[in-house]
């Protein structure tokens, strides 16, 4: 008997070109309902089960995902980088293989995919709305009842005999236990926060060590958000650019180009140091930067740029209106870095969701604050020229 369902179990070539979404290609098996399509570009594909046709994945990632991933990185179509959700096969896997639970963000399933590479898995993926595992946790879209519909629309329980999910940690805030072995019969195994610590989980008999419970930020992990975040502000800090730019242009004397060249490039490259401040620096520096809300991260980082702009540039000794300038500068550049140091509140696992509230009830009308007070007095600067 053994030996039939190895048999069946049989890698099957995809004819990518003829294939339709949601159609079952080789022997006539019944398809669940759930399936994911066959003809998704990073498959290499399908595997006949008795429960159908499930498409297969490597654990290698080729050309396309490799940009996908960097795309992503930059801010590039990230709310529309998903896969089918459903059950996927990785390698040659049977009835014993253990099953993985994802997201259908694709780079949370790319990931989880790679760390397994030599191995053979069942990937059983949520429909999160295209959203990771962590967030899709907290929205409730990772979660018990989720889950519990995927068990059932892709047969789970007839291409595998064991009844155990591996679950990643940081989708425990959505998923309950107790209840999905209830409604299921699938007993839910934690697994690591890191995909990559999966192989060492697998070896230790499915035990996590204190090291894989830990979530951390590290360097590497903040820097890779800095791309996001410049992509996300690059239109508003173009207008506010501009704007800053020709209001350099204003006043009483001085041909209006030249004030604009002289002071508008002035307030450009201030402008860019905010925004370096708020949005490469603060990341970075996060943990050496002082306080605890990123906030006031933000606004120590913006005022030491600030103040390292006013002293390139120089404010001549006499001159009022410079002074006034630099005084607006002084006060707008640390508000805006502060306002855009809070944008990685939500990246972080630093901070909590009510922890945040309270930080943006104080901090966003000083931030406004700030910043209104900053641009009155840059215009009175250049109305007293």
């Amino acid at each position: 008997m053994m030996a039939e369902k190895k048999k069946t179990m049989q890698v099957l070539d995809l004819p990518m070109a003829n294939n339709q979404p949601g159609c079952a290609c080789g022997p006539d098996l019944p398809l669940a309902a759930s399936a994911p399509r066959l003809d998704q570009s990073f498959l290499s594909g399908s595997l006949a089960t008795a429960a159908g046709e499930v498409p297969v994945v490597s654990a290698v990632w080729d050309r396309a995902d490799l940009v996908g991933a960097i795309k992503i990185r930059l801010g590039v179509n990230r709310m529309d980088y998903r896969v089918d959700p459903g059950l996927y096969a990785l390698g040659q896997p049977d009835e014993q293989s253990p099953v993985f639970v994802s997201a259908n963000y694709k780079l949370s399933f790319d990931h989880l995919r790679r760390a397994l590479a030599g191995r053979s898995a069942w990937l059983l993926v949520l429909d999160t709305k295209g959203v990771n595992v962590w967030c899709a946790a907290g929205k409730g879209t990772f979660g018990s009842e989720e889950l519990v519909h995927r068990i059932q629309t892709s047969r789970l329980s007839e291409v595998v005999a064991h009844r155990s999910l591996i679950v990643p940690q940081l989708g425990a805030p959505g998923v309950a236990a107790h209840q999905v072995r209830r409604q299921s019969g699938f007993r839910v195994l934690y697994g690591p926060i890191q995909a990559s610590d999966l192989p060492a989980f697998l070896d230790a008999g499915n035990k996590a060590s204190p090291k894989m419970r830990k979530k951390t930020f590290p360097l590497r992990e903040r820097a890779v958000l800095i791309g996001v975040e410049l992509s996300a502000i690059s239109k508003w800090v173009l207008i506010l650019g501009a704007a800053v730019f020709f209001l350099s242009g204003l006043g009483r004397s001085g041909d209006v180009w030249a004030n604009m060249i002289h002071h508008g490039s002035r307030a450009l490259t201030a402008l860019v140091g905010a925004v370096v401040a708020g949005a490469m620096l603060t990341p970075l520096l996060l943990p050496w930067l002082p306080g605890r809300a990123f906030a006031l991260k933000g606004l120590v980082a913006g005022a030491m740029v600030a103040g390292l702009h006013l002293w390139a540039w120089g404010v001549p000794a006499g001159d009022v209106s410079a002074w006034i300038e630099a005084l607006g500068w002084l006060v707008l550049a640390p508000a805006l870095a502060a306002f855009l140091a809070m944008n990685f509140t939500g990246a972080s696992s630093y901070t909590s969701l009510s922890g945040v509230k309270r930080e943006m009830r104080w901090a966003v009308p000083l931030e406004v604050t700030g910043a209104a007070t900053g641009l009155l007095l840059m215009l009175t600067a250049r109305l007293l020229v």
